[in-house]
């Protein structure tokens, strides 16, 4: 098995935390939809009860997020299991609910343990891949939350076909409840993979460390050319960092190399969640009410969504290193704000009270076309880029402070949403227009190109490349294919073992 192959495997498990987000993201519209959900929790005051039993989710990714940034000395395989079980206690107190009391809390712990998962496995995923498939592997994370979403939609739609109107409460209790299948198996098989090369070396752990460097990148040889010259670079950062003592939170704004990173991360995962994505994904049936599209038919759609949700992030991971990161979140928060606009005018103009079969079509096939944008691009790119910005004293931290903007923000959508859409209607969208548009100026004029950057090259970049990018001639000073080039000339004379550390990955 080559090493890239490998390295894909490993973050694709690790990618089940990631899973069990989008499962939870999705099934929650079917959760809320359903009559017996309705006449057991939700008899008054219902838009606000319904944004509570979304928003107290999300409250519980962002305690996860806080609480994450404190985990670096156990390791990053230690915080996924506790991730795991965390989650699996939130969802049989979910699927056991009998009062709104026990929904709240049990969607509030599920909350936690996916705030420490959606946290940990893009930094583990980016610290075992080799720079040339960084992007891939990081992106796996989402391409696994909107796998989790399509699960989720079909089942929430089969078991709402199967018994709406019934008033059996296996409506929502069996979408609820499937959810700790994964998480039981993520949690169970976690410690059959290898930790972090970089934890093991920043953890005084250094034999380890190059151990697991060499079975991830060349079949376990240690003296592997271009594990030695990788090895080299990850020791020299971490000798650099333990001079600077710099881990704390405060330590993320105190320079100014870190203030930009920390405000570009934070800007990036703020602005995700201000696309609009997430009052689509809580609440498509209310916003598909708007244009006169019932329920079970929006549940449907939804389905749908979540297939071109999994192919957009399919596109994402196969062009991403290609394309770069920058170029792909500019044109994307165009499209956007362009979906958002079109799909505002359709619902001023075709309201429910004077429903249109094209105005109908029109506003599903854009709502789709910004799914699949969105996936391709802000999706995806919201947990892959930050995980790459950090050294390895401050990625943790860094990365934490990221994932609590973003389930800040996402926990308002999720209180909001219910209430702005039966009270202002289209003009809701207003906000989401203006926020693409703003998302895509911020990002053309402030985010640097991190494509085929090691993860160590990233201080450097921060350090001594402009605050405004456009016209940044920029390149860094390590150069480890060189490093693998002359220790494979010096130590062992072989043309071959040259073109073999050039190829491995190919």
């Amino acid at each position: 098995m080559k090493p890239g192959v490998l390295q894909f495997l490993v973050g694709c498990f690790a990618a089940l935390g990631s899973f069990l987000f989008g499962y939870d993201l999705a099934v929650i519209a079917e959760v809320v939809a359903s009559d017996n959900f309705k006449t057991l929790f939700l008899q008054d005051n219902a838009d606000a009860k319904a944004g509570t039993v979304v928003a107290l989710f999300t409250a519980g990714c962002f305690t996860g997020a806080l609480g994450s940034g404190f985990t670096n000395p156990i390791g990053r395989r230690a915080v996924i299991l506790m991730g795991s079980c965390i989650f699996i206690v939130g969802g049989i107190i979910q699927t056991a609910g009998m009062n709104i009391g026990m929904l709240y809390a049990g969607r509030y712990v599920a909350g936690v343990g996916v705030g420490f998962l959606t946290l940990i496995v893009p930094i583990f995923q980016a610290e075992i891949s080799h720079r040339k498939i960084r992007g891939k592997i990081t992106c796996l994370q989402q391409l696994f939350n909107a796998l989790g979403q399509v699960v989720a939609a079909w089942i929430g739609y089969a078991c709402y076909q199967t018994w709406t109107g019934t008033g059996n409460s296996r409506e929502w209790r069996i979408p609820l409840g499937i959810q700790i299948v994964p998480a039981i198996f993520l949690a169970s098989m976690i410690y059959l993979f290898p930790e972090s090369p970089r934890w093991l070396c920043d953890h005084d752990q250094s034999d380890r460390g190059r151990r697991n460097l060499a079975q991830l990148h060349s079949h376990g040889d240690e003296s592997d050319p271009y594990v030695i010259a990788e090895f080299n670079l990850i020791m020299h950062q971490i000798e650099t960092e333990r001079l600077d003592k710099k881990k704390t939170y405060w330590d993320l704004v105190s320079t100014l190399p870190n203030l930009r990173r920390t405000i570009i991360v934070m800007a990036i995962q703020a602005g995700c969640q201000m696309t609009g994505v997430s009052s689509i994904q809580y609440f498509s049936p209310q916003i598909y009410a708007q244009i006169g599209i019932p329920t079970s038919q929006s549940l449907l759609f939804n389905g749908v969504n979540a297939i071109i949700a999994l192919l957009g992030t399919t596109v994402c991971i196969l062009i991403i290193e290609r394309v770069g990161r920058r170029s792909l979140e500019i044109y994307g928060a165009a499209i956007m704000c362009i979906t958002f606009l079109i799909n505002a005018i359709l619902i001023q103009k075709f309201p429910a009270s004077a429903p249109s079969t094209g105005a109908h079509w029109a506003f599903v096939a854009l709502t789709w076309l910004f799914n699949f944008v969105f996936f391709v691009t802000s999706g995806p790119l919201s947990w892959a880029i930050p995980a790459e910005l950090f050294g390895n004293a401050m990625r943790m931290k860094g990365v934490s402070l990221g994932g609590m903007t973003s389930f800040a923000f996402n926990t308002r959508i999720g209180q909001v949403t219910p209430i702005a859409v039966s009270a202002i209607g289209w003009q809701y969208y207003i906000v989401f227009i203006v926020c693409n548009a703003t998302n895509g100026i911020f990002l053309w004029a402030f985010l640097p190109e991190t494509t085929g950057l090691n993860l160590e090259d990233m201080d450097e970049l921060f350090e001594e490349s402009p605050w405004f990018v456009p016209g940044s001639k920029w390149v860094p000073s390590s150069h480890v294919d060189e490093d693998a080039r002359r220790v494979a000339e010096g130590w062992k004379g072989d043309e071959g073992d040259v073109e073999r550390v050039e190829e491995v990955f190919v």
